[in-house]
């Protein structure tokens, strides 16, 4: 997703339709979620550890493993 299209949603969030603002809350999550997981994935590659990557999202070890890990999927 672009930067531009970002910066529209996040401006769509506060829009006076509740409907609007849903409709871009609910895209904004779908892209973070993308994007956390691509960053998980590459921190993962370049050798971070599931401690690591929990400590910086909030959350337990098991938790970050469970919804980011699976099966290994790096090479």
């Amino acid at each position: 997703m672009e930067q531009d299209t970002i910066a529209e949603l996040a401006e769509s969030v506060h829009d006076e339709s509740p409907m609007v603002a849903l409709m871009a809350t609910v895209k904004l999550r779908d892209e973070v979620e993308r994007l956390l997981t691509l960053h998980v994935r590459r921190a993962r590659a370049q050798g971070a550890t599931w401690s690591e990557i929990a400590m910086i999202l909030g959350i337990s070890k098991q938790a970050v493993h469970k919804k980011y890990g699976g099966k290994r999927r790096e090479p």
